[in-house]
């Protein structure tokens, strides 16, 4: 069935939200010094079902302690009412960036099986406390098996199979009427945490050096937005202590990074066929090439900066040390707004091919030989909200990776009536929900976006042509925003 169903597994909003915003009220702090019994009446007290254990003169949070433990340490384990509820805390617990979005905290929160995540402000202070209620979503679908599966994994041979099991449970859903939306996001989250696997069961192969850096994804896994027929685009990038031993370090993390790439392969995530993978030694760079690249392509934004754009932007962390990963995106957010020939060039790349229909509302078509008579809905369809999306996300300094929720921050910025925003939003998944379609029906690797219009029923022909005049006016809106 190709449309979107509310009565089917979902999850709960957008992904590329920030927890800033999905965070309800104040957690319970207690010093380390309260005791068990306090702790407990102060819970009873409120809705809360843990506590964070915080400094009292720097206000920095120590630790965390659940309703559950305690009850547990008292029952069970001989503890004491009048305990400091430092003895018996959780010391070191997770923690993200409040402004992090929310897909990551589902994927740290499942890889490790926590129930609570503290979120905490640039300087280390604690903002509040994340529970799976505020995030929901992951664990959907039937999900709870294929976690654990990957959780469990200690080979390669044992990734392959679970990689499988999801793509074959994400069909499944796809068939039952899962919205896009929400199946790209949930198989964007289990993708990540076999992307994780992976790199961990690696890493446990090499002496890497004692160094922060984490593993970089780009493209459709930036944007949350992997389908049934992707490839790898992904990057490496290390903080050396000096610039000096960049290169060596380079060398040190490329085996290791090769190895991955081949990993990855193995489990079902072709290679790219340009190359853009952590074992090109053009992507395995540290913070500081990172940032120079960039710099480099906004401020000359050439054929083939404009390209890069439309992939390495599109960037977050996977794995690793993500501190220098969050920086570098907090001064791309910052930095991109000021280069207006870098946006000017960047529209003219979307605008370079126009929707494919005809003066008379008919469908057009490329010159395919191999191919005729059909749409490559990825070329011809979804790029062109995704580099609407990106250049508006970019020019307004937005954080978020995802088209849809790209689509919906730079309208509210720009003061958009919300019903058009969703307009575009829609006109974008059904485009996705065709694509994914032909995915799943298709066995030729080259045909997977192609769509002859001729095998869709009527109805489903006048939806693809209104989800292409979406797109039009998307372009419209370029041409008078840049003159073009």
């Amino acid at each position: 069935m190709m449309t979107e169903s509310e009565s089917q597994p979902n999850v709960s909003g957008p992904d590329d939200a920030s927890l800033r915003s999905l965070a309800h009220g104040q957690p319970l702090v207690v010093t380390p010094a309260t005791t068990l019994r306090e702790t407990l009446y102060r819970i009873s007290q409120g809705r809360e079902d843990a506590a964070v254990i915080a400094d009292e003169a720097t206000g920095l949070p120590l630790g965390l302690v659940t309703l559950r433990e305690m009850l547990h340490v008292i029952s069970f384990e001989g503890g004491g009412l009048e305990d400091p509820v430092a003895v018996h805390m959780v010391g070191a617990p997770l923690t993200l960036a409040a402004d992090a979005p929310s897909h990551r905290a589902k994927v740290m929160m499942a890889k490790q099986g926590v129930g609570h995540l503290l979120l905490t402000e640039p300087d280390g202070r604690l903002f509040g406390l994340i529970s799976p209620a505020d995030l929901l979503g992951l664990r959907a679908g039937g999900a709870e098996a294929l976690i654990a599966d990957i959780g469990a994994a200690r080979d390669l041979d044992a990734m392959t199979v679970a990689a499988d099991r999801v793509r074959r449970r994400g069909a499944e859903l796809f068939h039952a009427g899962m919205g896009v939306e929400s199946l790209c996001q949930w198989m964007s989250g289990l993708n990540d945490l076999i992307g994780m696997r992976i790199v961990e069961l690696i890493e446990d192969e090499f002496e890497l050096p004692p160094v922060p850096w984490c593993w970089l994804i780009f493209g459709s896994e930036g944007r949350l937005e992997q389908t049934f027929a992707t490839d790898q685009d992904n990057g490496l990038l290390f903080v050396p202590p000096d610039p000096e031993s960049t290169e060596a370090l380079r060398e040190a993390f490329l085996p290791f990074a090769q190895a991955v790439n081949r990993a990855l392969h193995h489990c079902g995530f072709e290679r790219c066929r340009g190359d853009i993978m952590a074992g090109n030694p053009n992507w395995c760079l540290s913070a500081a090439q990172w940032q120079q690249r960039f710099t480099d392509w906004l401020w000359t934004p050439d054929p083939e900066a404009l390209l890069h754009s439309t992939i390495f932007f599109d960037f977050r962390p996977l794995y690793g040390s993500s501190e220098p990963v969050d920086r570098l995106r907090a001064w791309l957010i910052a930095e991109a707004p000021s280069h207006g020939r870098f946006f000017h060039a960047l529209a003219e790349l979307a605008l370079g091919a126009a929707p494919p229909l005809g003066w008379a509302g008919q469908f057009t078509f490329d010159r395919n030989r191999d191919f005729p008579h059909t749409i490559d809905l990825k070329l011809q369809g979804a790029r062109y909200f995704m580099d609407a999306a990106r250049l508006w996300s970019l020019k307004q300094g937005i954080w978020a990776t995802s088209t849809a929720e790209r689509l919906r921050a730079s309208g509210d910025t720009r003061g958009r009536r919300r019903e058009d925003t969703a307009a575009e939003v829609e006109a974008f998944h059904l485009i996705q929900r065709f694509r994914i379609n032909q995915q799943l029906q298709s066995k030729d690797p080259d045909a997977v976006n192609r769509v002859d219009p001729d095998d869709l029923n009527e109805l489903h022909r006048l939806m693809l042509k209104e989800a292409f005049r979406q797109a039009r006016k998307l372009q419209i809106r370029l041409r008078q925003e840049f003159g073009l």
